[in-house]
Parts: structure tokens; C-alpha cells; sequence
């Protein structure tokens, strides 16, 4: 499988500083994520209320939240992330998932 670069999945928008789980991807997570994927919620199976569980459900996150509107899989449910929003994920993952 071939490794993708950051340019080569992203949508070019620069980020210039290393991107981190508490400062860029919680807040994104919190808002737009959290209501389904916590304990109670319709996703609850597969909770993302810490770093851990949303650092070893990068690929799958990434997936579902760029997938096309009208993709039945894509998330969150009836709406989108915005493509810069999506792009501070592809750069989480690109700058190692790191939480601090």
C-alpha cells in the first residue's frame, strides 16, 4: 500500500504549525462528533471521549469524514465538516497523532 504525503491528501490549505489533538482536533471532536460518539449517544459502540480512542480511529474518521455528500457512511450525520476542518485531521495524523 503506498504511503500518501500530507500534500497528496490534503486539500493544499497550508497549516503551518504542527497540529495536536488537545489544541486543533479535541475542540472539532467536541463539537461535532461527541454528541453521537459518547456513552449514550447513537455511536456509542465506538466512543471518541479521549485521545486514545480518537488517535487509534484516525483512518477511519478520515474516511467517513471525506467521503461525498450523500454517502449514507459520511459523518457527522446530516452535515460536514469544512474542508479546513478535515484538512486538521489529515494533518494530525500527517504529524504523528501527537496529543500535546
Amino acid at each position: 500500500m503506498k504511503v500518501e504525503t500530507y500534500e497528496e491528501i490534503s486539500d493544499n490549505t497550508p497549516i503551518p504549525e504542527q497540529v495536536t489533538y488537545a489544541k486543533d482536533v479535541k475542540p472539532i471532536i467536541d463539537a461535532n462528533c461527541i454528541s453521537c460518539h459518547a456513552p449514550g449517544g447513537a455511536a456509542s459502540f465506538q466512543p471518541w471521549t479521549n485521545y486514545t480512542q480518537v488517535k487509534n480511529n484516525i483512518d477511519n474518521i478520515i474516511d467517513r469524514i471525506g467521503r461525498p455528500t450523500g454517502d449514507p457512511q459520511k459523518m457527522p450525520q446530516g452535515g460536514s465538516l469544512s474542508p479546513s476542518q478535515i484538512n486538521i485531521f489529515t494533518k494530525w495524523k500527517a504529524d504523528g497523532l501527537t496529543e500535546n
